[in-house]
């Protein structure tokens, strides 16, 4: 129960403290003070047809967030298309009552996308934040760890964001004596990005995952084939254990391999 209350508070206070949900939070919720202010002026038969379109949104909104509520992994993601959702459904709804109206949406999801940003997960497991430089000591020294999985993400990214949960806590599963995760944020060291053969022009490239073996590089995902090709797999917790072989590697760490 403590644990149920602790998640909620948190909630409400991203709702409260991030502009990104704070500002979606009052644009909604501007449309039921709206709705509720025009009932007076609409004639009945116009009410009932807006009551029967909003009714078929909701249903059709709830429809679609169950839909990703099973198959999204992260809450990220599943906040990021719920809104996406909502933003959809809302601005028709906005239309029929009035067309300034719904222009007036569009502006402001308009500049809500250009100014706000959805905040990524901010745990970090025990993986380790690094820079650039701070990585590539770790890696020359060799006195740590045999395996060091790499995480290439940037902060201005949505996949990144989207996927920003899977890391840490594959770090908290799987991280032992041969095997270290690190962070390394490439939006901040963005002149970084070439020494990992990656290219920021586009941001399709992250986030990109690195796995070195004393200090060379010996798996990467998407490897440079997919990155050609412009496509690859979609990032699950469950596709990168298994393309990094993580729970092998865990067996032969407790084994003694």
């Amino acid at each position: 129960m403590e644990g149920e209350r602790s998640k909620a508070a948190h909630w409400l206070n991203l709702i409260f403290t991030e502009p990104y949900y704070m500002y979606h939070f009052l644009a909604f919720f501007s449309y039921f003070v709206i709705r509720t202010s025009s009932v007076s002026v609409l004639s009945p038969t116009f009410a009932n047809r807006l009551i029967y379109r909003e009714i078929q949104a909701v249903l059709a909104f709830g429809v679609l967030t169950a839909i990703k509520m099973v198959r999204e992994e992260t809450w990220e993601g599943f906040i990021g298309d719920t809104l996406f959702f909502a933003k959809i459904f809302l601005v028709p709804l906005a239309l029929m009552m009035d067309y300034n109206l719904a222009l007036w949406y569009i502006v402001a999801f308009s500049v809500m996308y250009i100014l706000t940003q959805q905040p990524a997960f901010q745990g970090s497991g025990t993986s380790s934040k690094l820079t650039p430089l701070q990585l590539e000591a770790l890696l020359t020294e060799g006195n740590t760890s045999r395996f060091w999985l790499v995480e290439l993400r940037s902060s201005y990214s949505s996949d990144c964001i989207r996927t920003s949960r899977f890391f840490p806590e594959l770090s908290i599963t799987y991280s032992n004596k041969n095997l270290s995760f690190a962070m390394v944020d490439l939006g901040v060291f963005p002149n970084a990005a070439e020494k990992f053969g990656l290219f920021l022009g586009s941001m399709d490239q992250l986030p990109t995952y690195i796995l070195f073996e004393n200090a060379t590089a010996v798996a990467r995902f998407p490897d440079f084939v997919l990155e050609h090709k412009g496509y690859h797999p979609t990032i699950t917790k469950r596709f990168l254990s298994r393309y990094f072989e993580l729970d092998r590697r865990l067996l032969e760490y407790v084994n003694g391999k």
